[in-house]
C-alpha cells in the first residue's frame, strides 16, 4: 500500500488519511477521493493530500478483516459484518471460550498491519457477548498475509452441557444449617448462567463411609457432583477424597495455583466429574472454584497440567490472611485499638410489637446488658447504633458514656446498621467487635478474650465465640474485612463474609451458651426471665 502526501492530480481513488479542511470543503479521514471530490479539492486550492492508495495485490481494510474473521471463528460463534477495518466476533449461545493460543500468536506476528484480540482464554459468556475482534491497522494490506492469517478456527465457545448438578454437603455439630442454605443459594446462582440447576441435595455426616454412599446414590442422577465439605480438605487421606476412593472414584488432582481457592479438589465417579469445593465457594465472589466448575459445565477436560497451569493470574484479590502488608491496608499498631459496636436499631418486628431491646431482665434493659459488657472489657470505645425508637433506646443508656450514631435507614436491615457503624469507626481503630443489642447475657469476660486472641500477624483477623461446635456472637472483625462488611445487604449480617473467610477465622472457647442465646419472641424472652418494658 501506497501511504502519503501526493500531488492531487495523483490522488484519484485513494482513501483521505487525515481529514481535510478549507473553506466550504470538509473530507473525513477515510473518505475515497472520487471525481467530485477531486473537482472540491481543486476548487478549494488543495494541492497536495495525505492518502492511502492500494497497490496491486492488495485488500482493503474491511475485506481483509472480514476473510481473517470468517476463517479464525469457530463453533459458536458469529462475525459481524466489518466495518473501518474491524470485524467483531460474538458468542451464539452461552458456554466457555476456547482459544488456539499458540494459533493468536503466530497470526499476530505474521504482519503489523493485522491483529486479532480475544477475551481471556476459558471466559464464561453469554449469549451475543463480544468475544473476539480483528482489526486491520492501515487502510489495505497484502492479500498473501491475509490469506496466511485465515488459515483456519482459532476461537470457539464451548456450550454448556452439563445441566444436573447434585450437591452434598456434609455436617458437623459446629456447621448451622443457615450457613448450609446460604451455600445452595450462592451454588444455584452460580449454576443459573450455564442453564444447570441442583437436581439433588443431601446433607450426611462428616465420614468417609456415609459421604461414599452419598456419592454413589447422587451419581446416577448428575452430571456433575459438588461436595462442600463441613471441614476443609487437608490431605488426600481426608474425608472427601477417601470417601470418593470408597465410592470407586479417583482423585484427579488436590490443591490448586489459585488464590482464594486453594483447597480444591477434582476428581470423578465414572464418567461424572466430581468437585470437592473450598471454604471460599460458599461466597459469591469469584474464586479459584468458578475455573474449574465452568469448564466442567461446558464438558471440557479438567486435567492436573490444567489446574497446575493456573498459578499465572491464580491470585484473584488481596487475601485478608496474609501478614505481608499491602499499599492499600491500614497497618495494625503494635498494641491493636479495638472498638465495640453495640447493633440497637432494629424494629423487633418478630416480639410483635415492643421493642425488645428496652425489655428487662433483672431490671435492667437488654440493650444496656449489651452495652455494659462492651465497656466492661476496657476497649477503645463503645459505639451504639440506634434506629427505631432511638431516643428511648438512648436513653436506656443514659450515663454510660458510649457514642451513639443514628441509622436512618435501620428499616432495611441489619446490613445498614452495620455499615452506618462501621463508618463511624475513627481511622486509627484496628478491629471491633460487633455486638447484637438483644444478648444480654454476653460477658465483659468473653468480649475481651475475644478482643485479645485478634492477632492479624499471625492470620487472625477474625475472632468468634464457639460453645458445643457452635459459633455464635459477638463477633471481632478486623479493619481489613471492614470493606467486605460494607457491601452486605438486607437483613444479615457478617455470615456470608464469615463463610467466605475460613483460613482468617480464629475460635474462642465460650463458658456458656450465652453466645447463642437469641431473644426474638416473647416465648423466648419469657423463658429467659425476662419482662415486657411497660
Amino acid at each position: 500500500m501506497r501511504f502519503g502526501p501526493v500531488p492531487l492530480a495523483e490522488a484519484r481513488g485513494g482513501i483521505v488519511a487525515h481529514a481535510v479542511r478549507a473553506e466550504g470543503l470538509v473530507l473525513k479521514k477515510g473518505a475515497r477521493i472520487g471525481e467530485a471530490e477531486m473537482a472540491a479539492l481543486a476548487a478549494a486550492g488543495i494541492e497536495t493530500v495525505v492518502v492511502a492508495i492500494a497497490e496491486p495485490g492488495d485488500m482493503g481494510e474491511d475485506a481483509a478483516a472480514a476473510a481473517i474473521a470468517a476463517a479464525v471463528a469457530g463453533e459458536g460463534l458469529r462475525v459481524d459484518p466489518a466495518f473501518t477495518g474491524r470485524a467483531n466476533l460474538f458468542a451464539a449461545e452461552a458456554g466457555i471460550l476456547v482459544v488456539d493460543r499458540d494459533g493468536i500468536d503466530r497470526l499476530n506476528r505474521i504482519d503489523e498491519a493485522i491483529t486479532l484480540a480475544t477475551l481471556p482464554a476459558f471466559a464464561a459468556v453469554e449469549a451475543g457477548e463480544m468475544v473476539a475482534t480483528v482489526k486491520i491497522i492501515p487502510y489495505a494490506v497484502a492479500a498473501d498475509r491475509v490469506q496466511a492469517a485465515a488459515a483456519g478456527p482459532l476461537v470457539r465457545v464451548a456450550p454448556f452441557v452439563r445441566r444436573r448438578v447434585a450437591v452434598i454437603s456434609t455436617l458437623l455439630p459446629g456447621l448451622a444449617d443457615k450457613v448450609v442454605e446460604k451455600t445452595l443459594r450462592v451454588t444455584a446462582d452460580r449454576l443459573e448462567p450455564a442453564g444447570a440447576s441442583i437436581v439433588r441435595e443431601l446433607r450426611v455426616p462428616h465420614a468417609a463411609d456415609a459421604l461414599a454412599q452419598a456419592l454413589a446414590a447422587v451419581t446416577p442422577e448428575a452430571d456433575l457432583v459438588l461436595v462442600f465439605g463441613a471441614s476443609a480438605i487437608a490431605d488426600r487421606r481426608d474425608v472427601i477424597p477417601a470417601a470418593l476412593g470408597a465410592a470407586g472414584g479417583a482423585v484427579e488432582h488436590l490443591g490448586m495455583p489459585v488464590d482464594p481457592g486453594n483447597l480444591l479438589m477434582v476428581g470423578a465417579l465414572g464418567d461424572v466429574p466430581v468437585l470437592g469445593a473450598p471454604g471460599c465457594a460458599r461466597s459469591p465472589k469469584e474464586n479459584g472454584f468458578d475455573w474449574v466448575l465452568m469448564r466442567l459445565l461446558a464438558g471440557l477436560p479438567v486435567t492436573r497440567a490444567d489446574i497446575t497451569g493456573m498459578g499465572v493470574g491464580g491470585l484473584l484479590m488481596e487475601i485478608v490472611s496474609r501478614p505481608q502488608p499491602r499499599e492499600d491496608v491500614v497497618p495494625v499498631a503494635a498494641t491493636p485499638r479495638i472498638a465495640a459496636l453495640v447493633l440497637a436499631a432494629g424494629r423487633s418486628t418478630r416480639m410483635g410489637g415492643p421493642n425488645k431491646l428496652l425489655a428487662t431482665i433483672d431490671g435492667v434493659p437488654l440493650v444496656r446488658h449489651a452495652a455494659e459488657a462492651a465497656l466492661g472489657a476496657g476497649l477503645a470505645e463503645v459505639v451504639v447504633v440506634t434506629g427505631h425508637q432511638g431516643e428511648a433506646v438512648r436513653g436506656a443508656l443514659d450515663g454510660l458514656g458510649c457514642r451513639f450514631v443514628a441509622n436512618p435507614d435501620y428499616a432495611d436491615g441489619l446490613s445498614t446498621s452495620l455499615k452506618a457503624g462501621l463508618s463511624a469507626l475513627p481511622d486509627d481503630i484496628d478491629a471491633v467487635v460487633v455486638l447484637l443489642g438483644d444478648m444480654p447475657r454476653v460477658s465483659s469476660a468473653l468480649v475481651a478474650r475475644l478482643a485479645a486472641a485478634y492477632g492479624p500477624g499471625a492470620g487472625r483477623h477474625i475472632v468468634v465465640p464457639v460453645l458445643d461446635g457452635r459459633r455464635g456472637n459477638p463477633v471481632l472483625w478486623g479493619r481489613r474485612y471492614f470493606g467486605e462488611l460494607m457491601k452486605v445487604t438486607g437483613d444479615q449480617g457478617g455470615r456470608a463474609v464469615l463463610a467466605g473467610a475460613p483460613e482468617a477465622v480464629a475460635e474462642v472457647a465460650a463458658e456458656a451458651d450465652d453466645v447463642h442465646l437469641d431473644l426474638d419472641t416473647p416465648e423466648a424472652l419469657a423463658a429467659a426471665g425476662g419482662r415486657i418494658a411497660p
